[in-house]
């Protein structure tokens, strides 16, 4: 069985996690190794996925990556396109897209995405738990050798399994700083002495940390109590929707083969070999229902085929299937609340693309310095002093400019008087605006700043100009 725990039951199973005992200890888990086609098609898509994942931070376009997610200096690249915090109203439309995305896909095909595409899940099921099956053995040899005493094999098992473990762990890690940082910088952090990059360091260190803890001993734990996807599903499901499903309709009343003894009241197709409790990945009874703890991950399927392939009784008792296609013979994908979710889905990428489209590619930001108000000068003119951040979305240099549009205004830089932007930067400066005195005629003056790029106009900022009230 996956776990000893009662929990599976039909009676209580909603009641508590499967993953826990009636003491509240952790039930651990204990898939038995699985084969079958779903599996086989499961493990080359995650070839493809992992291979993806990893070349990700590699792909440049014109010298640049492709994706970049560094929330240090909150700059986005995300294919091929740079977001900076000028374009937080972007990030959201896109946050939008993608949860809208994961409404509609579920309430068509459940939660097929963690089962097939999950990062947790590939890594776990595909490579932590492959090496798991190499090193110690299918379940029973596992729940055995954690069982024993130690000795020279279980030391060895265990040592070469954690050495493992952590050597995928660090390469994990540094494959999240290369999304977050770039590369480049990745490479630098570790071909150098940890002294002189300690942050990025430490970081590594605690990625690592992380992944070893969760692939380790955390586990299936991640997507039951840490992901919130499974308890959606009670909302976003229905139906038509489709999920692994027991054929309850054909199934039931399960009952064990037993040779040479007539059966008095017909039988369902089950068996009641449980085979497919104990190959799933979360420990609980697919036969239960729709549960918030099933992945998809197929496991249950390819179990029960193969037993129903050695009772010579059709395929299919598990599979993927909604409600009403189980009770009633009929499936129906295009729900109101399917074309309802894919209108909301248009609306929201072509306001997107629209966004996109008519965006800035440069931006500035004036504010006032911070902890001063006016300064009078010996000529009897009044400066402000002001902070100015500029941020180049494109993947060119651009000559930038400030100038006031009201010539009583004059504008003196501060440091170097030409202000280049570099490619894909932040460039911060500061500047004075100059009045004479006679001419200020309130404590706080409106002001708008001409912003040009390449000797053209392309936006007007307001700031405020404070000063003394004229005498009169």
């Amino acid at each position: 069985m996956a776990g000893k725990n009662s929990n599976t039951s039909p009676q209580n199973f909603r009641d508590s996690l499967g993953t826990v005992q009636e003491d509240g200890k952790r039930n651990w888990i204990y898939p038995k190794k699985v084969n079958g086609k779903f599996y086989k098609w499961r493990t080359y898509l995650s070839w493809v996925l992992l291979a993806i994942l990893f070349i990700g931070p590699f792909i440049e376009v014109n010298g640049r990556p492709y994706m970049l997610f560094n929330i240090f200096e909150r700059k986005f690249i995300i294919f091929g396109a740079a977001f900076w915090p000028q374009d937080t109203h972007l990030l959201i439309f896109l946050l939008l897209i993608f949860f809208v995305f994961i409404i509609l896909f579920t309430a068509v095909f459940g939660r097929v995405f963690c089962g097939w595409a999950c990062p947790q899940t590939l890594f776990m099921e595909m490579v932590f738990r492959k090496i798991e099956y190499w090193i110690e053995g299918d379940a029973n040899q596992q729940r055995k050798l954690n069982s024993m005493q130690w000795n020279g094999e279980k030391v060895r098992k265990k040592v070469t399994k954690m050495s493992i473990f952590v050597l995928i762990s660090l390469i994990i890690s540094h494959l999240v700083m290369a999304y977050l940082i770039g590369v480049d910088q990745v490479v630098e952090i570790v071909s150098q002495p940890p002294s002189e990059h300690l942050a990025g360091f430490v970081g590594l260190m605690a990625f690592t940390g992380i992944f070893l803890f969760v692939f380790s001993w955390f586990r299936e734990q991640a997507c039951i109590v840490v992901c919130p996807y499974g308890r959606l599903q009670g909302v976003l499901l229905d139906a038509n929707s489709i999920n692994v499903t027991y054929d309850h309709v054909r199934g039931e009343p399960r009952a064990p083969i037993r040779k040479n003894k007539i059966e008095k009241e017909p039988k369902g197709d089950c068996v009641d070999c449980t085979l497919c409790v104990q190959v799933c990945p979360t420990g609980i009874d697919i036969r239960n229902g729709v549960q918030m703890e099933c992945v998809n991950c197929t496991a249950c399927i390819d179990a029960c085929d193969e037993v129903m392939l050695k009772v010579d009784r059709p395929t299919g008792l598990i599979r993927y299937a909604s409600d009403n296609s189980v009770m009633q013979q009929t499936q129906k994908l295009i729900t109101p609340r399917v074309k309802l979710y894919s209108f909301l889905l248009l609306v929201l990428v072509g306001a997107f693309v629209a966004l996109l489209a008519t965006r800035d590619d440069l931006a500035a930001t004036v504010t006032r310095f911070r902890g001063m108000t006016y300064q009078a000068r010996d000529t009897g003119d009044i400066s402000n002093l002001y902070e100015v951040t500029f941020i180049n979305k494109t993947f060119e240099k651009q000559e930038v400019k400030l100038e006031p549009e009201n010539p009583a205004y004059r504008l003196e830089v501060v440091g170097d008087q030409n202000w280049t932007l570099e490619e894909q930067a932040k460039f911060e400066g500061r500047f004075f605006l100059v009045k004479g005195a006679e001419e200020i005629t309130a404590v706080q003056e409106k002001v708008t700043l001409l912003l040009t790029q390449n000797g053209k106009v392309i936006d007007k900022i307001e700031t405020n100009f404070m000063g003394p009230l004229a005498q009169k």
